[in-house]
């Protein structure tokens, strides 16, 4: 049993459900995807910004095994419930679906959604070629946000590790 009430997390097929009511209702609906570790003013400001560009954003939150495989063996930092919950407080989130695979095509596809938005870290020519395809056969528009740069998790996680050395020494 969860610790926490999540009534943003859905599983892929309530989001298809609720993605079919928000069609109906003309609503447009964002898709990001990353990991959201340690939750930073970079994410904040990028999450705001996308959730600008439609009238719901969802997150796909990369499940630990895959945040592992990306980021290496010590991450996530936090589980997948705890980043969740963190993520549905925000209120520019409106819905959040863990994946545990390594791309993201197969939600793209169930989801079809109107805007897809990633940092400006990326660019079309970074995007997985799986990814890439499955926006273009849902007809999703490619927004590419801006990067701040100096805030992410790696760093914020050396800045806790030299502050905790400091501290400890």
């Amino acid at each position: 049993m969860s610790k926490f009430v999540n009534q943003k997390l859905f599983t892929l097929e309530e989001a298809q459900e609720k993605r079919l009511e928000l069609k109906k209702q003309g609503k447009t609906l964002v898709l990001t995807n990353g990991c959201f570790d340690l939750l930073h003013a970079g994410h904040l400001f990028y999450l705001n910004k996308a959730a600008e560009l439609g009238d719901r954003l969802w997150i796909a939150l990369n499940g630990e095994k895959s945040v592992a495989a990306l980021k290496g063996p010590t991450r996530p930092v936090q589980g997948n419930e705890e980043r969740a919950y963190a993520l549905a407080s925000l209120e520019c989130v409106a819905g959040i679906i863990l994946f545990e695979t390594p791309r993201l095509d197969h939600e793209i596809r169930m989801l079809q959604p109107d805007v897809y938005a990633k940092a400006g870290d990326y660019s079309i020519d970074k995007l997985n070629p799986d990814e890439r395809k499955a926006l273009e056969e849902a007809g999703a528009d490619i927004q590419f946000l801006p990067f701040l740069e100096g805030y992410s998790t790696t760093s914020l996680i050396e800045k806790i590790s030299k502050a905790a050395n400091t501290f400890c020494s």
